[in-house]
């Protein structure tokens, strides 16, 4: 009997062709979206498996969407953390929420449009960089569960987006030519106004400090900025002036020199580590600090609580809290972790 794949589609050309390619090598495919109130409505979804003769489920998420992702989101801001919500979303959400549909429909497999490999080895699941270098999105899901990993599917990691577009257009996809979608979903144009709607004390005003510590200009709210910006800090001091740091508790933002924004220790939470890596610590790896960084070649130990650190071989800057830090040896994730705090040492 043919295996079955449930396969994640959104109405776009990736997740069509993660669709049309599964047929094509012998799987029995049915269409599945979930509606979080966010995003391309269902709607383009299922016109996108009708034209392919998929049969197509819809699952309302909106409630728990709320619950794990919204609500966590503005609580980083809230606490002058800069979240990284689509690993949030990969993590508690996009995947665990088809397994129960996966035993009601009887499918084998879940199948989504992500730019990413997936190796088994010993038992156990790795992920690794798609063929794709620009595409790839193996840092976004470093952190879904190695039970969910074992039922995933991800066809599209052999090819680069332009080999996709070619084949959906040569297979006649009314979304072969449609635009990439953006990052996150829930966001039209502008975080700040999710955040004005949700938490409206994030923007109340407050005192802007320099190096020194002398009151230098009024902000209107500390989730206007993040550890790094230069971009549209709104004093003059003379020289290019950098956000480095956001106290919460006082309401104040700090500002100084793009020196004082790197750091060279970075100490984690919620850390997720595949096969046997961790065991093999400490770690000469390749860590990328956030989804658009060079990778950056680090050390990553443990200390003696227990808890993990990284330690760069060169400063970088702008680790923020919040973040992810992904590590790699070679094309494969070894493993990933928040930022919890970042320093010089």
């Amino acid at each position: 009997m043919k295996k079955k794949v449930l396969a994640a589609m959104s109405g776009g050309v990736d997740s069509g062709m993660t669709a049309l390619l599964l047929q094509k090598q012998g799987y029995e495919v049915e269409g599945a979206t979930f509606v979080n109130g966010y995003g391309a409505p269902a709607e383009a979804a299922a016109r996108l498996a009708g034209e392919m003769g998929l049969k197509h489920h819809v699952v309302d998420i909106r409630a728990r969407f709320a619950k794990e992702v919204i609500e966590p989101f503005v609580a980083a801001y809230m606490q002058g953390n800069t979240p990284n919500p689509c690993i949030v979303c990969n993590q508690k959400i996009k995947f665990s929420v088809f397994l129960p549909l996966m035993e009601e429909t009887g499918a084998d497999y879940f199948a989504t449009g992500h730019y990413v490999r997936k190796i088994e080895r010993d038992g156990c699941c790795y992920l690794a960089k798609a063929a794709d270098t620009h595409k790839d999105q193996s840092y976004f899901l470093y952190a879904v569960p190695q039970s969910v990993l074992t039922r995933c599917l991800f066809p599209l990691g052999a090819y680069t987006k332009a080999e996709i577009r070619d084949l959906a257009a040569a297979a006649g996809l009314s979304a072969a030519r449609q635009k990439d979608s953006q990052d996150i979903c829930f966001i039209q144009d502008d975080y700040r106004e999710l955040l004005r709607q949700k938490a409206g004390a994030a923007f109340r005003p407050g005192p802007i400090v320099d190096e020194n510590g002398n009151v230098v200009g009024r902000h209107q709210g500390l989730a206007n900025y993040t550890l790094g910006q230069r971009r549209g800090v709104p004093v003059a001091l003379g020289y290019p002036a950098y956000v480095t740091g956001l106290d919460t508790a006082g309401n104040t933002l700090h500002l100084g020199l793009k020196e004082a924004t790197y750091s060279n220790r970075i100490r984690l939470r919620d850390t997720v580590f595949f096969g046997d890596y961790r065991r093999q610590m400490p770690l000469d790896a390749q860590v990328k600090v956030r989804y658009k960084s060079p990778e950056a070649p680090a050390r990553i130990e443990e200390d003696a609580s227990g808890q993990i650190l990284i330690r760069l071989a060169q400063p970088q800057s702008a680790v923020t809290p919040g973040q992810s830090a992904v590590w790699y040896m070679g094309d494969e994730v070894a493993g990933g972790g928040i930022v919890a705090e970042a320093y010089m040492e």
